[in-house]
């Protein structure tokens, strides 16, 4: 049976043997979750310039040690110390957050996860509490009232899902349709939530910004 998801990364995961061959019943669309994690904790220290700590809040079930020490090395080269939590309760989400505070850390980076993305008011109305500012896997957590968000849009992730079940439909095999992955990727930053914050943005972000939330 024929079988189409959706995954932080679709490799890393088991779930094919690559992106353009599958080689099994599966294929989809993968999100590039681990080099966007990356790419939102450069964004975050460049939206909060003064900050010398920050928090990485990650899914265990879903982040590898690798992983998460190529983000906490990644940091560490902008003179950052990251310090990272792992959750996987509403309980836990909120005691890690309080404890990133408590360590000093002056801003939050929400990794990529469907946990963690379910849990993004919680995170939201955590971080607003305790005035850090924190960054989401999709922009539209920051349309939401999140501080910032970079990535893939869902609304453009589930149409992308559409072009293998078209094609599956025809008679085509999973293993024969290469994965698909996001090409727009959107920077949006909340000014509302920022000015709340008491954060200046430094208008070079404001200009590459997608968005602009006031």
């Amino acid at each position: 049976m024929p079988i189409l998801g959706i995954a932080d990364d679709m490799v890393a995961s088991g779930l094919v043997a690559s992106l353009a061959r599958p080689g099994g019943n599966t294929t989809g669309v993968s999100i590039l979750t681990t080099e966007l994690d990356g790419k939102r904790q450069e964004l975050l220290i460049e939206l909060a310039p003064v900050a010398r700590k920050m928090a990485a809040l990650f899914d265990p079930d879903t982040k590898s040690r690798t992983q998460l020490q190529e983000i906490v090395d990644l940091a560490r080269t902008r003179g950052i110390e990251l310090l990272t939590y792992p959750v996987t309760n509403t309980q836990e989400v909120v005691s890690a957050i309080d404890a990133a505070r408590a360590s000093g850390a002056d801003g939050l980076n929400a990794m990529a996860s469907v946990f963690i993305n379910a849990s993004r008011h919680v995170i939201m109305d955590r971080a607003a509490a305790l005035n850090i500012p924190a960054i989401y896997q999709f922009p539209e957590s920051a349309e939401e009232g999140g501080f910032a968000a970079y990535g893939p849009r869902i609304e453009h992730i589930y149409r992308q899902i559409a072009t293998p079940v078209a094609r599956l439909l025809r008679g085509e095999r999973p293993q024969d349709l290469p994965v698909q992955q996001p090409t727009t990727f959107e920077l949006v930053i909340n000014l509302k939530t920022a000015k709340a914050l008491g954060l200046t943005i430094p208008e070079t972000l404001l200009i590459r910004a997608d968005k602009v939330i006031e």
